[in-house]
């Protein structure tokens, strides 16, 4: 891509005044920065980019057999000095050339590492719209329709997935698009740290405890260190594989009944819907605990889910209590990253703890006097959040549910279900495998079986070797819970079919009895 223009004006070092450049600066180069022409050219380069990506997604190994610094020494050490000849297309050659072959490749078929980064046609095109009308809603006033969309987005997901009423706009709540589920949390927390504080003194935060399994990610303690929580006062309330490795409701209220006994102050709790290692599901009944603690709900992953019906057992019970709820519209729904929506029950609450007053240019009066006189009330966006620059996120979203419909997203989501089931059937029925936890949504995770308990978790981190390792095979990962080592299957890609996880499965059998062959063990 062309570097970038040269500046028009130079501040003069003497008195600050503006003055002009020594050399002049020719403004129809300044136009052809987004010459309508130059753009549609170059950007049918990209989409047909993408699109033979997508076509000739096969032909790549999910992950790419590299060294840490192979692209740093194919790359110069310099930044282009002028405007090359052609530089946009030359660019896109080395983006196929050398760029793709050293990604792992999240949108392949075969990707069942992690959960996924769905991508779509809607949710692609919707980002790129999104830079390209490339406004920043911070504020009504600096965008009022952005504003207003994602208000309207988030009532749209929320109902799609089921949400108590009173965790949206349209029922005294309300919603927010973010980048990532960290940030959620973090917001959160600070909005139940600022509300418990101002109840019981600012000098007490050092009083304050938050709770969570030994399951939850660890992007929460991140948080809650972030938010000046004292790292010995983050509770990791040990799970066990009789409880499917789920929090339990005693042992949290023990913990918490202690701690309130020493004088401490219970602040949050984290019930996550849907664990990174093995989907594991807290009970949210039991963690809407007394103590007048917040109690926020990650549903990263399987918040998605919850648009099926069948799905939504996973939240009964509780979920109306809850004071926040975050899920990533773009690990499952098909909104491309970054998406991640969460709602709260007192807007108010994050609002008194992330808002600010101070920038009078940001203000709108006409907007707020006409709330005054009982128009809409002004929501802006920068009081909701950590940012103060935001995407206009509400844009892409609103594309995947207008194409897709709620309909089509529950196809996608049971389409891999279904596929997950299959798989999870293909491990029970070979006597040398185990299902190590229930399947949840569309993660299996299972284990080979060996007669020496001993060397298990060593036997299968060998498997997973040998599996990651075959050049077209299937990328998966591991878990260790419990002491117990496991892989991890993890369907979603929006690419990914039954032929895919058959392919995989054989996989497994077949590096599976390689190795048993090798260690003369006969099962």
């Amino acid at each position: 891509m062309a570097p970038a223009p040269s500046h028009c004006h130079a501040t003069n070092g003497n008195n600050g005044a503006i003055a002009a450049a020594d050399t002049p600066v020719k403004t129809q180069h300044c136009a052809r920065l987004l010459d309508a022409d130059e753009f549609r050219r170059q950007g049918r380069l990209v989409v047909d980019l993408i699109a033979d990506y997508y076509a000739g997604m096969g032909e790549y190994p999910v992950h790419p057999t590299v060294s840490p610094g192979f692209l740093r020494h194919r790359l110069p050490a310099e930044p282009p000095s002028r405007r090359e000849t052609d530089a946009f297309a030359a660019a896109m050659q080395d983006v196929r050339d050398v760029i793709l072959p050293g990604l792992t490749h999240w949108q392949s078929p075969r990707h069942f590492a992690h959960f996924p980064a769905s991508s779509s046609t809607a949710g692609a095109l919707g980002e790129a719209l999104a830079a390209g009308i490339n406004v920043v809603p911070f504020t009504w006033a600096a965008s009022p329709a952005a504003t207003e969309l994602e208000m309207v987005v988030v009532d749209w997901l929320g109902k799609a997935l089921h949400l108590p009423e009173r965790l949206l706009f349209a029922g005294g709540g309300g919603g927010t698009i973010l980048g990532t589920t960290c940030e959620a949390i973090l917001c959160a927390l600070v909005a139940a740290r600022d509300r418990k504080l101002a109840a019981i003194g600012e000098e007490r935060i050092g009083d304050l405890v938050v709770y969570c399994s030994d399951q939850t990610h660890f992007a929460f303690c991140k948080a809650a260190r972030i938010a000046g929580i004292r790292r010995e006062h983050c509770r990791e309330i040990p799970t066990c594989r009789d409880d499917a490795f789920a929090l339990s409701p005693a042992a949290l209220r023990t913990a918490m009944r202690r701690d309130a006994d020493a004088g401490l102050v219970p602040l949050f709790v984290c019930a996550t819907v849907g664990t990174t290692q093995t989907t594991a599901v807290d009970p949210l009944c039991a963690a809407a605990a007394p103590h007048g603690a917040w109690v926020h709900v990650d549903a990263a992953y399987a918040g998605s889910a919850l648009v099926c019906p069948e799905l939504r057992g996973a939240v009964a019970g509780g979920v109306e209590a809850v004071d926040s709820f975050s899920m990533n519209a773009h690990k499952w729904l098909l909104a491309n990253n970054d998406c991640c929506v969460m709602w709260v029950r007192t807007p108010s609450a994050l609002v008194a703890a992330l808002g600010t007053d101070q920038e009078y240019i940001l203000k709108d009066a006409a907007a707020e006097t006409a709330a005054a006189d009982g128009g809409a009330a002004v929501v802006d966006y920068k009081d909701w959040g950590i940012t103060l620059t935001r995407r206009f996120r509400a844009l892409k979203l609103w594309l995947v549910l207008r194409c897709y419909g709620v309909e089509g997203l529950r196809e996608h989501v049971r389409s891999h279900v279904g596929m997950a089931a299959a798989f999870e059937g293909m491990v029970r029925a070979d006597a040398r495998f185990e299902v190590v936890t229930p399947r949840r949504f569309a993660l299996v995770c299972f284990r080979l079986r060996s007669p020496n308990k001993k060397t298990a978790n060593e036997l299968n981190r060998r498997l997973l070797e040998e599996v990651n390792a075959a050049s077209s095979g299937p990328y998966m990962s591991s878990a260790n819970v419990g002491g117990v080592y496991m892989l991890r299957c993890a369907v979603g890609s929006t690419l990914t079919e039954d032929r895919h996880v058959r392919e995989a499965w054989k996989v497994v059998q077949d590096r599976a009895t390689s190795i048993l062959a090798k260690m003369d063990i006969i099962m």
